[in-house]
């Protein structure tokens, strides 16, 4: 069988657009393809590579797992989810956590718990869930939904309903919105797949207070941010605002599908036996592999770490544009960073990436106009420094091109 990009047209539904590139091995933040071609991986499996590619306590977790239990259902609890949920407990606000095997499938959890936690409480006229415009929250029907960005929801027909959508960084358009029908608001604490738009400081504390006057739950999505991405090992405790319900996701098992929303316990006495559930959520595998991922990244080393390597990005990144004028900004917080495309360039941000796979190096979109960068917590100077590099002659070209 001859493995290659037209068996992708062959076999796959045609939903996603593969690069010609096939990866077959990593390591660290570096990437070989089929053909041994080497490329710096700024990537990350978007967000979701934490620590790289192959890292010895990840893959000695999974080994270790892999010889003793690898599934049981949550008919029975398991040591490796106990574990990481009193974790995931200790390091945070949580006083309970349920597990998920994906970003969507914690905020489904977090969204169907509001809810009820809200009809229980307060009565059906309390339903109405408030979220911003360009958010991103999964693909669940509920989830898409929820999301700002009405063409991933389009065409589906009847959507869930009660759900509204404020400007993100808008107070007073939020708080004309908010009222005591609302039940819950969803948030990300930095909008990743929107276009890397960090908070303002007002607007994230003005939410929390307005979710507190009027009794609905602050949720927030930590699935592009949690994990040390920021700097913090959750976006939340960078900004002094603490949220009610949280989910994380992406890099939490590394590279391992897994996923988890965690809230308080008052909250949490809502989903009652049989109300939610998941196969496979909780997977002593999965479970395994993401507490070798918390325990590796829950250091002091790693998170400063990330502050330094966001500064040398930064740097690097604004070298290249006083050259080439490319970007109008360069934003995001830790190693969540994105380049905002030129006037000259707008709706051309995957050019760049296109570019850069040509040169040696990984990058990614968030939407038309920004290039994003989320590369690995842990990724050396000298690949930021080459990879960086790579990225530079990919602008240059980009640049001939559009003379």
């Amino acid at each position: 069988m001859t493995i290659n990009r037209e068996l992708f047209d062959q076999v796959m539904v045609p939903n996603y657009a593969p690069s010609a590139v096939i990866p077959v091995k990593g390591e660290g933040s570096r990437v070989w393809d089929q053909e041994g071609r080497e490329y710096v991986d700024f990537a990350g499996g978007i967000a979701v590579n934490c620590l790289g590619h192959c890292h010895p306590a990840l893959v000695s977790a999974l080994k270790e797992q892999g010889e003793k239990i690898w599934h049981l259902s949550n008919v029975m609890t398991n040591e490796p989810a106990l574990r990481l949920a009193k974790k995931l407990v200790d390091a945070t606000f949580a006083d309970k956590v349920y597990f998920a095997n994906s970003g969507a499938e914690a905020n489904e959890a977090a969204l169907k718990l509001a809810r009820r936690f809200a009809l229980d409480n307060f009565g059906e006229q309390k339903s109405q869930i408030i979220s911003f415009n360009k958010g991103f929250h999964g693909r669940t029907f509920f989830t898409v939904t929820v999301g700002g960005q009405a063409a991933y929801s389009d065409g589906f027909g009847p959507k869930p309903g009660d759900i509204v959508h404020s400007d993100y960084n808008d107070l007073a358009a939020f708080e004309a919105l908010i009222s005591d029908k609302t039940c819950a608001v969803m948030m990300e604490p930095l909008q990743g797949e929107g276009g890397i738009v960090s908070p303002d400081a007002d607007f994230v504390q003005g939410v929390r207070e307005l979710c507190t006057k009027h009794n609905a739950l602050l949720i927030f999505d930590e699935v592009q941010t949690g994990v040390g991405r920021t700097g913090e090992l959750y976006a939340y405790q960078g900004l002094g605002v603490t949220p009610d319900i949280l989910t994380t996701a992406k890099a939490l098992g590394g590279g391992f599908p897994i996923g988890a929303m965690i809230t308080t316990s008052e909250i949490s006495q809502h989903l009652k036996v049989g109300t939610h559930g998941s196969t496979y959520g909780g997977n002593p595998l999965a479970c395994a592999v993401a507490e070798a991922a918390l325990d590796t990244v829950n250091t002091p080393e790693v998170l400063e770490g990330v502050k330094a390597k966001e500064a040398l990005f930064r740097e690097l990144l604004t070298t290249i544009n006083d050259k080439y004028n490319v970007f109008s900004e360069i934003r995001g917080k830790g190693l969540l960073l994105g380049g905002v495309v030129a006037e000259q360039y707008k709706g051309r941000a995957k050019d760049f990436l296109v570019a850069g796979i040509k040169e040696g190096v990984m990058s990614l979109v968030a939407g038309a106009d920004v290039v994003r960068f989320t590369p690995s917590l842990v990724i050396p100077e000298a690949d930021i420094r080459e990879g960086m590099a790579r990225f530079e002659k990919a602008v240059a070209s980009v640049v001939a091109n559009n003379a």
